[in-house]
């Protein structure tokens, strides 16, 4: 029972059910329209439909059956002494996927500070012969300063978080590479546990996923559009 009922005294699910008693009271088609946008992108059975839908169309869930390409890990910050949690996320499931293979492979970087990201690499895998560079400052400038280096004859699997999966996957294309999407997970993309109340009840985990895909297809769409005719973009010479 407590389970059930701790979540209505969450401040967002206060607020779902006083704006829905206001709908009522008033009953104007705007606010009505209003509380089932809130509802709709709070709400856990969508959320959780959006993420085992993401996960299945953007990124492979598994090495590639027969891979013989190279592997790309882009970067996600950090300093030259420290990494943060996306960075040693993606590091792990890189060298879970080489060991998998067991044989040498080429690995590239794209990071500002190599040493910390080449270092973790070399403690969990012996099989990788890493070239790492500074790519730029943004995913843009990393896949510009790639599709010089990479050879685009070959298969590649990229390595980020899935909140940038859907981003990597949609440059690569845009790059013509042949590449493939591993995602590595973070909290806001795991799906949430949910009952009965999940039904009537919104989570802000929920409105973070939804705030991150809009975010990264709106970043996507400013590339696209403005790609042709200004230069931001490119790599450091």
């Amino acid at each position: 029972m407590k389970d059930f009922l701790e979540p209505f005294l969450y401040p967002q699910n206060i607020f779902l059910w006083l704006f829905f008693f206001a709908c009522l009271y008033y009953r104007r088609k705007g606010l009505w329209l209003l509380l089932i946008w809130f509802y709709l992108s709070g709400n856990t059975l969508v959320a959780n439909q959006v993420r085992d839908w993401y996960n299945t169309q953007i990124s492979t869930a598994e090495l590639p059956a027969n891979f013989n390409g190279d592997y790309v890990l882009l970067g996600c910050g950090g300093n030259e002494h420290s990494l943060p949690d996306c960075a040693s996320n993606r590091i792990n499931q890189l060298a879970l996927m080489i060991n998998a293979q067991q044989r040498p492979v080429q690995v590239y970087m794209t990071t500002l500070h190599c040493a910390p990201y080449e270092t973790l690499l070399k403690q969990k895998t012996e099989y990788a012969a890493i070239q790492c560079f500074d790519g730029g400052p943004t995913t843009y400038h990393e896949f510009a300063s790639l599709e010089q280096k990479l050879d685009k004859t070959k298969n590649y699997l990229f390595i980020s978080s899935d909140y940038h999966a859907l981003r990597v996957k949609k440059l690569a294309q845009m790059h013509q590479l042949n590449a493939q999407v591993y995602a590595a997970s973070s909290a806001t993309f795991r799906p949430v546990n949910c009952g009965w109340n999940c039904l009537l009840t919104v989570n802000l985990s929920n409105y973070d996923l939804f705030s991150k895909l809009a975010a990264e297809t709106a970043s996507l769409q400013v590339y696209w559009l403005t790609k042709d005719w200004t230069e931001w973009y490119t790599p450091r010479s």
